[in-house]
């Protein structure tokens, strides 16, 4: 399995990059343990969150709880998650919504996936 340059193992290898509006999205759509465990590395990684990553869960809160999240985070985190899962992200689906925890950012990802 190919390993992305965050050490974790690269989901999607072989699919090109895809886009969609997320507002049209089911945000029903409930994220996997996978895609949340998956996330919460590259918080972690790319936050340089430490043990303070072992803590988070699908209800903990990202944006102005964590510090390390200001806005130059928030785009190294996207390109991570872009980067990790395949997918492409525009500037029109950003929101300060995904970031509010843990899950809903599992969520977007997992969204984008099922594209």
């Amino acid at each position: 399995m190919a390993v992305s340059k965050f050490g974790l193992p690269q989901r999607y290898t072989s699919k090109p990059p895809r886009t969609r509006n997320f507002a049209t999205i089911n945000k029903n759509m409930p994220y996997t343990d996978q895609t949340l465990t998956q996330v919460r590395l590259l918080l972690s990684r790319v936050l340089q969150l430490g043990g303070k990553a072992d803590a988070l869960d699908g209800r903990s809160p990202l944006l102005g709880a964590l510090p390390e999240l200001d806005s130059m985070a928030v785009v190294h985190v996207l390109t991570a998650i872009e980067e990790h899962f395949g997918i492409v992200i525009s500037d029109d689906e950003m929101s300060a919504d995904i970031f509010a925890t843990l899950g809903t950012l599992a969520d977007f990802v997992e969204a984008k996936l099922a594209d």
